[in-house]
């Protein structure tokens, strides 16, 4: 496919991604290689902001299946967000990209609380605004948080980093069957239930008119190869032809 348009796309990065071929926690060689291709893509003269998760760490709804109380598990999990925030913010300043870690769940101990001027001002000064601690409240995803953000700061994309290169009707890893779409329309991943980001995610994207690009992070420099379109990729938006 050409090059994708997009000057300031919210980029959202798993906490699983994190993890590399383990099974807990950060492992650095894989944060090292992902921050790199975020600071690639800054060299391209694309202002990117991130959204972390941190299902390498911690999980509310796991936590809530447990037994404990969904709103304090989800609180430790926007905590973890913000350990991964802050270990993607040093690395990319380390290879010589600025950028600024904002938490919505405040911690101002920690980083910044989530300010909206400020953080366009960041983006806007060449500065990697790496979003952590989901909204701020419980019951809300990281896709969400990925939505919603991409709103406020006037983002053109959002580029969802994944285990597979694309949409399917199916789990590809489960059904290897599954049909792979390369453009479709919010309404159409709404309709078919297709597990793309959670409903409240894609709904806010819809509104505001915010493509949803998904590719898989298993490659070397996927991020900015999926920016230059030498990258399978799949995209969603306003409609069939987004």
């Amino acid at each position: 496919m050409p090059p994708l348009p997009y000057k300031r796309p919210l980029i959202k990065i798993s906490g699983e991604a994190l993890m590399g071929s383990g099974r807990y926690g950060i492992d650095m060689a894989t944060l090292d290689a992902i921050a790199a291709d975020i600071a690639e893509v800054c060299r391209q003269g694309i202002r990117p902001a991130v959204v972390v998760g941190g299902g390498n760490i911690y999980r509310g709804l796991t936590g809530a299946a447990g037994g404990m109380d969904r709103v304090k598990g989800d609180f430790m999990g926007m905590l973890a967000t913000v350990m991964n925030g802050l270990a993607m913010e040093q690395t990319l300043k380390r290879l010589g990209q600025p950028a600024q870690v904002y938490s919505g769940l405040p911690v101002p101990t920690v980083c910044k609380t989530f300010s909206r001027d400020e953080a366009v001002k960041d983006m806007e000064a060449g500065r990697v605004v790496v979003l952590a601690g989901g909204t701020g409240n419980p019951f809300f995803t990281t896709d969400t948080t990925a939505a919603l953000r991409a709103a406020e700061l006037g983002c053109d994309a959002i580029l969802k980093a994944t285990q597979v290169d694309g949409i399917y009707s199916e789990d590809p890893k489960v059904n290897p069957a599954a049909l792979r779409f390369d453009r479709l329309s919010f309404s159409e991943v709404l309709s078919r239930d297709l597990k793309v980001m959670d409903a409240a995610a894609i709904a806010l994207a819809r509104d505001n008119a915010i493509p949803v690009v998904v590719f898989s992070l298993h490659q070397t420099g996927a991020i900015a190869k999926v920016m230059r379109g030498e990258a399978v990729c799949s995209v969603a938006g306003s409609d069939a032809a987004a």
